[in-house]
């Protein structure tokens, strides 16, 4: 049996906590560094607290059996002992689930479950699905390169005084961000002490950036343009996608040392430029705030492709992984996949004579035949 009280009238005169609930990268980045994970469920964890003694007759309720009132919540865990339901609990794990990701030693990533969900999506009929499809897709944005631009054309249909017409690029856009999503990478917890990359672009329609350590990838971010930033130069367009990195990634950035690389050449000197307009030297003033260097890439091939070079060997092994199970009567407790396609070529080529001559001769400096 389950209590249920009416406590609507209670809660309009109850002053209101106006603690700010926790962001859900601050409570991932409270998992960093762990690689076992326990979940624990406690039973009637809202009964578990002390009720302020003036406020208990506030709680009281009426029963055919007569007046009651709440003294404590779960008896003060009853009588300072635990009580969890044990069947939804789990304790030491690899990876666990947590708000709809999987987090393990290696980072986070989407929950499998999630992605099933993803995959089996129809295309939307009417505002209310094209809305239900883009809150979920939403909530994964940061796993998603360019996130905004690849939504823009659905997310158009959300706007008043627009009649939906399920278009070609619609299509596109979804299934363009159903397969992004399905091939979401793994996203590493950031480290303090250690230097942060910022890779960020600008182009017509909106503003993109990623967030990198050590060669891999810690969160993507992107947003449309304002209509007013789309008469920006191109100078303000790319400098305006270092400020929104800046900002949105502000409570990893501050007081961390960060390298910030753009296409735009001309930003790299932004720190000596004299002649800045009310716009560009508010932006300057921001930047001063950070320990940063801004950097110069050539064209855009080389932006988070180290970074995804890890997913792409993660997408060979899968496929060219072999299972073989045999029914001998004994329990599997355990099974271990491994890429027996790259062991495959590690063993012909330790067995191909001719690169075993080749081998020999680099370790030992020869290179006439190079």
């Amino acid at each position: 049996m389950r209590l249920c009280i009416d406590y609507r009238q209670l809660n309009k005169v109850t002053i209101k906590n106006k603690h700010p609930l926790p962001r859900i990268d601050d409570l991932f980045d409270q998992l960093k560094g762990a690689t076992v994970f326990s979940k624990i469920d406690l039973r009637s964890s809202y009964y578990q607290l002390r009720v302020k003694e003036s406020d208990v007759l506030k709680t009281a309720f009426r029963t055919r059996y007569g007046h009651y009132e709440f003294l404590v919540m779960l008896s003060i865990l009853r009588e300072r002992k635990l009580f969890a339901k044990f069947s939804k609990n789990e304790f030491w794990l690899r990876e666990v689930r947590f708000l709809g990701h999987i987090v393990s030693g290696d980072g986070i990533r989407v929950d499998p479950s999630k992605i099933s969900a993803i995959v089996d999506w129809k295309p939307p009929k009417n505002v209310s699905e094209v809305r239900s499809v883009l809150g979920l897709a939403w909530y994964y944005r940061r796993f998603v390169k360019g996130f905004s631009m690849i939504a823009s054309p659905m997310t158009k249909l959300l706007q008043k005084n627009v009649k939906f017409e399920w278009t070609d690029k619609c299509q596109q856009s979804f299934e363009k961000l159903k397969a992004r999503l399905t091939e979401a990478p793994i996203l590493v917890q950031p480290e303090p002490g250690k230097e942060f990359v910022i890779y960020s672009d600008a182009s017509l329609t909106g503003l993109g950036c990623a967030l990198m350590q050590e060669g891999k990838v810690v969160a993507y971010a992107s947003r449309q343009l304002k209509p007013h930033e789309k008469n920006y130069p191109t100078h303000d367009l790319e400098l305006a996608a270092i400020v929104f990195a800046l900002k949105i990634w502000q409570y990893y950035l501050y007081g961390e040392k960060c390298q910030i690389f753009t296409d735009h050449k001309s930003l790299k000197y932004l720190m000596n430029q004299k002649d800045l307009n009310l716009r560009q030297r508010r932006w300057l003033k921001l930047l001063k705030d950070y320990e940063l260097v801004i950097g110069y890439h050539l064209g855009k091939a080389n932006v988070v492709a180290d970074a995804l070079s890890r997913k792409s060997l993660f997408t060979l092994r899968a496929m060219n992984t072999r299972l073989a199970l045999s029914d001998d009567g004994s329990i599997l407790a355990e099974m271990r996949v491994k890429p027996l396609f790259l062991q495959l070529i590690c063993d012909a080529q330790n067995n191909d004579s001719e690169l075993r001559t080749k081998r020999t001769q680099c370790e030992s400096g020869y290179d006439s035949d190079f």
